[in-house]
């Protein structure tokens, strides 16, 4: 009988050997700091009404929604030679959200704008997606947490830079304001100069880190077992198609509720949503009980129906916690120009002042996140366990939300934001180190792309049903969308509080 082979360990990594792994997320945090600081500014000063922005930003998670998951399975099974397995998607993702913050600005029209969205965040998911898995990857399970740590503290200065961008041009003397139906020049120039400055991050990652060969991921984790991996689509080969029916039905349900009670007609893409997940299982359960492999889809499908109890549990906080930032950032842009500034609609003299203030808003919560991603959460972590770190940090961020009908200066909204940014580093980093740690290698790109669904599903809800009820309740009155945000970012605590303790 053959001894078994012991498994070598992952070397450890030195904080240089951190900082090449995550680098390139400091620049592609810059372009999503770019797009969901000033999306809404834009698409306002090209003639959208406040009613329409959600409909606007359904872009944003529909993308990620279709992408990461994508992107997860494929990056799973990618080896490209000395260009590696996540690399190649960083690279081609980085090239082409860099073209598209190039192109936004010199948008001419408001459709214009809203297709270059969709690319622009097709573009950031590509490029991010991988990026979650690549910690997992280079590092052993004892430096999970400090590389999502030194990830999260580059989201957060990359943030940083992007949202005070358009604020420091203008104190430089570029000009902040907007010919009827333009962009401001500061917003423009931001733009290129995150367009460069993300390609450059990115190519820096790329250029100085060498990913691990399969054959050294099979001496670190073990062979590749087919059967296991196989696993969830053998589950799926023995399922009916009742909840694929349910699916579908769901799905018919929602589009039949907007045209009865004349819901927002964003809605329809939710109601569209749940039926197209209904097809797309049964396609998946159909080639599975043919066998022969099910394909990409098969997979998907299966290991999203398949997912660890534990993600599951982790998943739902992700669902609360995300919609909570998701209502953040369609409303801060209209909450502070009207309450703050007096300026309630793209023409009124004080708007864009009050929309370059967002930008300051912004710059001090991801500032505090990069700093409590280094700092406070591990502290607290090593005291009270990472889960208990998490609620405490998700109660933060509902303080930041409850606070905005307190303060009456935009000044004192800089407080806001310390809560906000306490949330938004444990939001980044706290979810991923626990489920690295705890899933299968081989499966990490899908499973952090399956992960990610719970980034977006909430976000496409809040994109297609808290118009219908802003429009509904408070149609002048947007500041109420932050207590929505500060009542699920407390429902995402309590959902944590299910997790075990010792994740």
């Amino acid at each position: 009988m053959n001894a078994e082979i012991p498994l070598k360990t992952k070397p450890r990594q030195g904080f240089a050997g951190l900082w090449n792994i995550s680098f390139g997320f400091f620049g592609i945090q810059i372009g999503f700091a770019l797009q969901n600081a000033n999306m809404s500014r834009i698409f306002q000063s090209l003639g959208t009404s406040l009613d329409d922005l959600p409909a606007l930003w359904v872009a944003a998670p529909l993308t990620g929604l279709l992408v990461q998951p994508i992107i997860g399975h494929m990056s799973d099974r990618t080896w490209l030679g000395r260009l590696g397995r996540r690399r190649p998607y960083f690279l081609a993702g980085a090239i082409m959200a860099a073209l598209s913050l190039f192109v936004m600005p010199l948008a001419p029209a408001l459709l214009f704008a809203a297709v270059m969205l969709w690319v622009l965040d097709a573009s950031l998911n590509i490029s991010m997606e991988p990026f979650r898995a690549f910690v997992g990857d280079m590092l052993g399970k004892d430096q999970h947490a400090a590389g999502y740590a030194v990830q999260t503290a580059f989201i957060g200065a990359g943030a940083v830079v992007g949202s005070i961008f358009p604020y420091l041009l203008e104190r430089m003397g570029v000009s902040n304001e907007a010919a009827a139906g333009g962009i401001p020049d500061t917003v423009r120039y931001a733009f290129w100069f995150g367009g460069a400055a993300l390609f450059a991050a990115v190519l820096w990652t790329v250029l100085t880190t060498n990913e691990y060969s399969p054959d050294e991921m099979a001496a670190f984790d073990g062979p590749a077992d087919e059967a296991a991996a196989d696993h969830n689509v053998r589950v799926l080969a023995g399922r009916g198609f009742t909840s694929s029916a349910v699916w579908i039905a769901a799905g018919a349900a929602v589009i039949a509720a907007v045209v009865a009670w004349g819901l927002e007609k964003e809605v329809y893409l939710l109601g569209g949503l749940l039926a197209a997940y209904g097809l797309a299982s049964a396609v998946a359960i159909a080639l599975a009980k043919r066998g022969g492999g099910a394909g990409m889809l098969g997979h998907i499908v299966g290991d999203f129906s398949g997912m660890p109890e534990l993600m599951k549990r982790l998943a739902l906080a992700q669902f609360f916690s995300w919609s909570a930032l998701f209502i953040m950032w369609i409303n801060t842009t209209p909450v502070v120009a009207q309450y703050f500034f007096g300026a309630p609609t793209a023409e009124s003299p004080n708007y864009q002042e009050g929309a370059n203030w967002v930008n300051v808003l912004f710059t001090v919560y991801n500032g505090v996140a990069a700093i409590a991603a280094l700092a406070l959460l591990p502290f607290l972590a090593r005291r009270i366990g990472r889960v208990m770190t998490h609620v405490v940090a998700l109660l933060c961020g509902a303080a930041g939300y409850a606070s905005f009908f307190v303060f009456r200066t935009p000044e004192m909204l800089l407080l806001s934001e310390v809560g906000v940014g306490i949330a938004w580093a444990s939001i980044l980093a706290m979810p991923y180190a626990i489920l690295a740690s705890s899933l299968p290698q081989r499966k990490l790109g899908i499973y952090m792309g399956l992960f990610n669904v719970f980034v977006v599903v909430p976000q496409l809800l809040v994109a297609t049903v808290m118009g219908s009820i802003t429009k509904r309740f408070f149609p002048t009155e947007p500041i109420y969308t932050m207590a929505f945000a500060a009542g699920v970012m407390v429902l995402a605590a309590l959902a944590m509080l299910r997790v075990p303790r010792d994740a």
